[in-house]
Protein backbone atom coordinates (compact mmCIF):
# COMPACT_ATOMS: atom_id res chain seq x y z
CA UNK A 1 0.00 0.00 0.00
CA UNK A 2 1.12 3.45 -0.65
CA UNK A 3 1.72 6.37 2.19
CA UNK A 4 0.20 10.08 2.36
CA UNK A 5 2.22 12.81 0.57
CA UNK A 6 3.34 13.87 3.96
CA UNK A 7 4.72 11.37 4.73
CA UNK A 8 7.42 11.26 1.82
CA UNK A 9 10.80 12.20 3.13
CA UNK A 10 12.30 15.12 2.13
CA UNK A 11 13.50 15.37 -2.09
CA UNK A 12 17.05 16.26 -0.95
CA UNK A 13 17.20 13.34 1.38
CA UNK A 14 16.17 11.31 -1.58
CA UNK A 15 18.16 13.47 -3.96
CA UNK A 16 21.08 12.64 -1.69
CA UNK A 17 20.30 8.87 -1.81
CA UNK A 18 20.09 8.69 -5.37
CA UNK A 19 23.33 10.24 -5.83
CA UNK A 20 25.02 7.74 -3.59
CA UNK A 21 23.14 4.73 -4.93
CA UNK A 22 23.74 5.62 -8.72
CA UNK A 23 27.82 5.94 -7.92
CA UNK A 24 28.04 3.83 -5.07
CA UNK A 25 30.56 6.05 -3.33
CA UNK A 26 29.60 9.15 -0.95
CA UNK A 27 32.32 10.89 -2.37
CA UNK A 28 31.26 10.68 -5.89
CA UNK A 29 27.87 11.79 -5.11
CA UNK A 30 29.01 14.75 -3.33
CA UNK A 31 30.96 15.49 -6.15
CA UNK A 32 27.69 15.56 -8.53
CA UNK A 33 25.69 17.48 -5.88
CA UNK A 34 28.07 19.99 -5.19
CA UNK A 35 28.28 19.19 -1.36
CA UNK A 36 30.67 17.83 0.95
CA UNK A 37 31.13 14.00 1.81
CA UNK A 38 29.98 14.78 5.22
CA UNK A 39 26.56 16.38 4.02
CA UNK A 40 25.89 13.75 2.04
CA UNK A 41 26.57 11.15 4.83
CA UNK A 42 24.14 12.97 6.84
CA UNK A 43 21.52 13.05 4.23
CA UNK A 44 21.82 9.55 3.77
CA UNK A 45 21.57 8.88 7.82
CA UNK A 46 18.71 11.48 8.26
CA UNK A 47 16.51 9.41 5.61
CA UNK A 48 17.14 5.92 7.16
CA UNK A 49 16.52 7.61 10.37
CA UNK A 50 13.14 8.58 8.97
CA UNK A 51 12.33 5.45 7.28
CA UNK A 52 13.71 3.36 10.31
CA UNK A 53 15.87 1.02 7.69
CA UNK A 54 19.43 0.95 7.30
CA UNK A 55 19.87 1.72 3.28
CA UNK A 56 23.18 1.17 3.09
CA UNK A 57 25.89 -1.34 4.43
CA UNK A 58 29.29 0.16 4.60
CA UNK A 59 32.45 -1.62 4.62
CA UNK A 60 35.95 -0.24 4.93
CA UNK A 61 36.63 0.74 1.08
CA UNK A 62 32.83 0.48 -0.10
CA UNK A 63 29.46 0.51 0.35
CA UNK A 64 26.59 -1.56 -1.00
CA UNK A 65 22.81 -1.67 -0.62
CA UNK A 66 20.89 -3.87 1.98
CA UNK A 67 17.35 -5.39 0.81
CA UNK A 68 15.39 -2.58 1.76
CA UNK A 69 18.06 0.11 -0.25
CA UNK A 70 17.59 -1.70 -3.06
CA UNK A 71 13.91 -1.95 -3.27
CA UNK A 72 13.67 2.08 -2.54
CA UNK A 73 16.60 2.53 -5.46
CA UNK A 74 14.66 1.19 -8.05
CA UNK A 75 11.85 3.81 -7.59
CA UNK A 76 13.17 6.50 -5.88
CA UNK A 77 16.09 6.63 -9.34
CA UNK A 78 12.80 6.22 -12.00
CA UNK A 79 10.77 8.62 -9.98
CA UNK A 80 14.14 11.21 -10.13
CA UNK A 81 14.98 10.83 -13.91
CA UNK A 82 11.51 11.18 -14.77
CA UNK A 83 11.69 14.70 -12.82
CA UNK A 84 14.75 15.53 -14.58
CA UNK A 85 13.78 14.86 -18.05
CA UNK A 86 10.32 16.89 -17.14
CA UNK A 87 12.65 20.02 -15.47
CA UNK A 88 15.08 19.72 -18.71
CA UNK A 89 12.00 20.12 -20.86
CA UNK A 90 10.66 22.68 -19.11
CA UNK A 91 14.49 24.34 -19.29
CA UNK A 92 14.49 23.95 -22.81
CA UNK A 93 10.99 25.39 -23.52
CA UNK A 94 12.29 28.68 -21.31
CA UNK A 95 15.24 28.50 -23.57
CA UNK A 96 13.68 28.85 -26.48
CA UNK A 97 10.74 31.29 -25.34
CA UNK A 98 11.07 34.48 -27.81
CA UNK A 99 11.94 37.41 -26.31
CA UNK A 100 8.84 40.18 -27.87
CA UNK A 101 10.03 43.77 -28.14
CA UNK A 102 7.78 46.49 -28.73
CA UNK A 103 8.30 49.38 -30.47
CA UNK A 104 7.21 52.28 -33.07
CA UNK A 105 6.88 51.64 -36.94
CA UNK A 106 9.64 53.86 -37.44
CA UNK A 107 12.18 53.06 -34.94
CA UNK A 108 11.76 49.40 -35.92
CA UNK A 109 11.69 49.74 -39.67
CA UNK A 110 14.41 52.42 -39.29
CA UNK A 111 16.94 51.82 -36.83
CA UNK A 112 16.40 48.04 -35.12
CA UNK A 113 15.64 46.02 -38.27
CA UNK A 114 19.31 47.11 -39.87
CA UNK A 115 21.22 46.39 -36.90
CA UNK A 116 19.20 43.28 -36.01
CA UNK A 117 21.06 41.12 -38.38
CA UNK A 118 24.41 41.51 -36.09
CA UNK A 119 22.28 40.36 -32.93
CA UNK A 120 21.00 37.26 -34.63
CA UNK A 121 24.65 36.36 -35.97
CA UNK A 122 26.09 37.16 -32.29
CA UNK A 123 22.99 35.11 -30.36
CA UNK A 124 21.09 32.51 -33.11
CA UNK A 125 20.10 30.42 -29.89
CA UNK A 126 17.23 33.58 -29.23
CA UNK A 127 14.11 34.31 -30.83
CA UNK A 128 12.90 37.82 -31.20
CA UNK A 129 9.47 38.73 -31.71
CA UNK A 130 9.12 42.07 -32.83
CA UNK A 131 5.52 44.06 -32.63
CA UNK A 132 5.64 47.55 -34.27
CA UNK A 133 3.46 49.40 -33.38
CA UNK A 134 2.37 53.43 -32.44
CA UNK A 135 0.07 52.27 -29.79
CA UNK A 136 1.21 52.44 -25.80
CA UNK A 137 0.55 49.53 -24.70
CA UNK A 138 0.61 46.93 -21.11
CA UNK A 139 3.58 45.15 -21.50
CA UNK A 140 2.79 42.72 -18.96
CA UNK A 141 -0.94 42.29 -19.68
CA UNK A 142 0.24 42.02 -23.64
CA UNK A 143 2.84 39.22 -22.68
CA UNK A 144 5.78 41.32 -23.82
CA UNK A 145 9.08 42.07 -22.52
CA UNK A 146 10.87 45.12 -23.74
CA UNK A 147 9.44 48.66 -25.09
CA UNK A 148 11.08 51.24 -26.39
CA UNK A 149 9.63 54.44 -26.16
CA UNK A 150 10.12 58.11 -27.16
CA UNK A 151 9.02 61.41 -25.50
CA UNK A 152 10.78 64.28 -23.40
CA UNK A 153 13.41 62.96 -21.08
CA UNK A 154 11.63 64.29 -17.74
CA UNK A 155 9.12 62.39 -18.58
CA UNK A 156 10.31 59.18 -18.84
CA UNK A 157 8.51 56.56 -16.38
CA UNK A 158 10.69 55.46 -13.07
CA UNK A 159 12.74 52.12 -14.18
CA UNK A 160 13.11 53.26 -17.43
CA UNK A 161 16.62 54.25 -19.09
CA UNK A 162 17.32 56.50 -21.63
CA UNK A 163 19.03 55.12 -25.06
CA UNK A 164 19.66 58.31 -26.96
CA UNK A 165 18.40 61.64 -28.05
CA UNK A 166 17.81 62.90 -31.33
CA UNK A 167 19.05 66.19 -33.75
CA UNK A 168 16.63 67.40 -36.27
CA UNK A 169 18.17 69.55 -39.69
CA UNK A 170 16.67 68.95 -43.20
CA UNK A 171 17.82 65.98 -45.40
CA UNK A 172 17.14 65.26 -48.76
CA UNK A 173 17.86 62.59 -51.84
CA UNK A 174 21.51 63.94 -53.94
CA UNK A 175 19.29 63.69 -56.74
CA UNK A 176 17.39 67.14 -55.92
CA UNK A 177 21.70 68.56 -56.49
CA UNK A 178 21.06 70.51 -53.29
CA UNK A 179 24.43 70.83 -50.71
CA UNK A 180 22.74 73.65 -48.33
CA UNK A 181 19.64 74.73 -47.19
CA UNK A 182 20.67 78.62 -47.18
CA UNK A 183 18.02 80.33 -49.78
CA UNK A 184 14.24 80.99 -49.49
CA UNK A 185 14.21 80.34 -53.23
CA UNK A 186 15.19 76.90 -52.58
CA UNK A 187 11.91 76.65 -50.47
CA UNK A 188 9.99 77.95 -53.27
CA UNK A 189 11.58 75.72 -55.75
CA UNK A 190 11.03 72.57 -53.57
CA UNK A 191 8.31 70.09 -52.36
CA UNK A 192 8.36 69.99 -48.35
CA UNK A 193 8.09 66.53 -46.97
CA UNK A 194 5.65 66.96 -43.24
CA UNK A 195 5.61 64.87 -40.93
CA UNK A 196 2.11 65.09 -38.92
CA UNK A 197 2.61 62.24 -36.53
CA UNK A 198 4.72 64.29 -34.12
CA UNK A 199 3.29 68.52 -33.22
CA UNK A 200 6.45 68.66 -31.05
CA UNK A 201 8.06 72.30 -32.18
CA UNK A 202 11.14 71.03 -33.96
CA UNK A 203 8.93 69.13 -36.67
CA UNK A 204 6.63 72.05 -38.30
CA UNK A 205 8.66 73.19 -41.66
CA UNK A 206 6.53 76.48 -40.28
CA UNK A 207 8.60 76.95 -37.16
CA UNK A 208 11.92 76.01 -39.44
CA UNK A 209 11.12 78.44 -41.88
CA UNK A 210 10.84 80.85 -39.23
CA UNK A 211 14.08 80.12 -37.06
CA UNK A 212 15.54 81.58 -40.95
CA UNK A 213 13.80 84.44 -40.86
CA UNK A 214 11.61 82.60 -43.86
CA UNK A 215 8.79 83.14 -42.27
CA UNK A 216 5.71 83.40 -45.06
CA UNK A 217 8.13 81.56 -47.57
CA UNK A 218 5.89 79.15 -50.15
CA UNK A 219 7.30 75.92 -50.93
CA UNK A 220 6.58 74.70 -54.36
CA UNK A 221 4.06 71.59 -52.78
CA UNK A 222 3.47 69.93 -49.28
CA UNK A 223 3.59 66.20 -49.02
CA UNK A 224 2.41 64.91 -45.64
CA UNK A 225 2.87 61.82 -43.64
CA UNK A 226 1.63 60.14 -40.02
CA UNK A 227 4.33 57.79 -40.23
CA UNK A 228 8.02 58.83 -40.52
CA UNK A 229 9.30 55.66 -41.78
CA UNK A 230 7.11 56.46 -45.13
CA UNK A 231 8.18 60.07 -45.19
CA UNK A 232 12.22 59.40 -45.37
CA UNK A 233 11.39 56.62 -47.86
CA UNK A 234 9.81 59.30 -49.39
CA UNK A 235 12.64 61.49 -49.11
CA UNK A 236 15.18 58.90 -50.35
CA UNK A 237 12.96 58.76 -53.25
CA UNK A 238 14.06 62.16 -54.17
CA UNK A 239 10.71 63.43 -53.78
CA UNK A 240 11.33 66.22 -51.30
CA UNK A 241 12.85 67.72 -48.21
CA UNK A 242 12.38 66.19 -45.25
CA UNK A 243 13.56 67.10 -41.66
CA UNK A 244 15.60 63.88 -40.50
CA UNK A 245 16.66 62.88 -37.15
CA UNK A 246 20.42 62.23 -37.28
CA UNK A 247 20.15 59.30 -35.14
CA UNK A 248 17.85 57.37 -36.53
CA UNK A 249 19.09 57.90 -40.39
CA UNK A 250 22.93 58.20 -39.86
CA UNK A 251 22.96 54.68 -42.02
CA UNK A 252 21.22 56.67 -44.84
CA UNK A 253 23.81 59.73 -44.31
CA UNK A 254 26.79 57.62 -44.25
CA UNK A 255 26.22 55.92 -47.73
CA UNK A 256 24.61 58.72 -49.39
CA UNK A 257 21.41 57.78 -49.57
CA UNK A 258 20.31 61.18 -48.30
CA UNK A 259 22.58 64.13 -47.53
CA UNK A 260 22.26 66.82 -44.54
CA UNK A 261 21.11 70.44 -45.44
CA UNK A 262 23.14 73.01 -43.28
CA UNK A 263 21.21 76.26 -43.02
CA UNK A 264 22.27 79.76 -42.70
CA UNK A 265 20.81 79.55 -38.79
CA UNK A 266 20.45 77.05 -36.28
CA UNK A 267 16.47 75.58 -36.39
CA UNK A 268 14.53 74.45 -33.27
CA UNK A 269 15.73 71.78 -31.40
CA UNK A 270 14.42 69.04 -29.61
CA UNK A 271 13.89 67.52 -26.15
CA UNK A 272 13.00 64.19 -26.87
CA UNK A 273 14.79 61.20 -26.37
CA UNK A 274 13.95 57.25 -26.99
CA UNK A 275 14.03 55.63 -23.79
CA UNK A 276 13.84 51.91 -23.11
CA UNK A 277 11.49 49.59 -20.83
CA UNK A 278 11.61 46.36 -19.48
CA UNK A 279 8.54 43.74 -17.79
CA UNK A 280 10.63 42.38 -15.43
CA UNK A 281 13.44 43.13 -13.11
CA UNK A 282 15.58 40.97 -12.95
CA UNK A 283 15.38 39.90 -17.15
CA UNK A 284 15.20 36.78 -18.27
CA UNK A 285 18.46 35.79 -19.25
CA UNK A 286 17.43 35.89 -22.91
CA UNK A 287 15.48 38.97 -22.77
CA UNK A 288 18.67 40.70 -20.85
CA UNK A 289 20.78 39.53 -23.53
CA UNK A 290 18.91 42.18 -26.48
CA UNK A 291 18.26 44.52 -23.66
CA UNK A 292 22.28 44.78 -23.26
CA UNK A 293 22.59 44.50 -26.79
CA UNK A 294 20.61 47.44 -27.84
CA UNK A 295 21.81 50.12 -25.40
CA UNK A 296 25.35 49.47 -26.19
CA UNK A 297 24.35 49.76 -30.36
CA UNK A 298 22.40 53.09 -28.36
CA UNK A 299 25.51 54.10 -26.82
CA UNK A 300 27.24 54.50 -30.56
CA UNK A 301 24.42 56.19 -31.71
CA UNK A 302 24.50 58.60 -29.21
CA UNK A 303 27.79 59.04 -29.57
CA UNK A 304 27.99 59.53 -33.28
CA UNK A 305 27.87 62.85 -34.60
CA UNK A 306 24.50 64.02 -35.57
Amino acid sequence: MSISLSKIPSVDLLRGFVAVGRRMSITLAAGDLFLTQSAVSRQIHGLETALGVKLFERTHRAIRFTPEGEQLFVAADNAMQQLQDALGALEDNIRRRPVTITASIGFVGLWLLPRLGLFQAEHPEIEVHISANNQIVDLRKEGLDIAIRYGEERMMPPGSSRLFGETVFPVAHPSLGMKRLDNPSLIEQSTLLEFEGDSSFAWQWTNWLESQGWAGVKPKSILRFNLYDQLIHAAVAGQGIALGKGQIIGPMLADGRLVALPTSLPGPSSNKVYYLIQRDTPASSQAQTLIDWIRTEARVTDSAPA
